[in-house]
């Protein structure tokens, strides 16, 4: 439920204001036209996920669950890893940045407990 709050808000963002959200994250004031629209492909992806998320919710302890949880664990670790590397070696950083790689850290923290959870759950 949080993942598909916080994916499909962050993906309907980057879809609707792309500019807007570009500079919140990488303090990134007229990103290119090619920005934008990777931008725009990347909010689509991410609404995506959170609509994948919403509906396997209910779907405790499936396969497609503990498949969903891995992608979406990857998937943070992966933003972490570029947002950070935007952060301190680019020197990219608006506003949120920083907020928004605390958000995924703990997301993928969230992401293993519950593989964790469900690993012990399947002995």
């Amino acid at each position: 439920m949080a993942t598909t709050l916080l994916e499909v808000g962050a993906g309907l963002c980057m879809v609707v204001f792309p500019t807007l959200t570009i500079w919140l994250l990488l303090g990134v004031r007229e990103p290119s036209p090619e920005a934008l629209i990777v931008g725009r492909v990347g909010g689509a992806g991410l609404v995506a996920i959170g609509v994948a998320c919403w509906l396997a919710r209910d779907d405790r302890s499936s396969q497609s669950q503990h498949g969903l949880l891995w992608g979406i664990l990857i998937y943070n670790i992966g933003t972490c890893a570029v947002l950070v590397f935007a952060g301190l070696m680019l020197r990219m950083d608006g506003v949120s940045l920083w907020p928004v790689v605390v958000l995924h850290a703990i997301m993928t923290i969230w992401c293993a407990a519950n593989l964790r959870v469900s690993a012990a759950n399947a002995r």
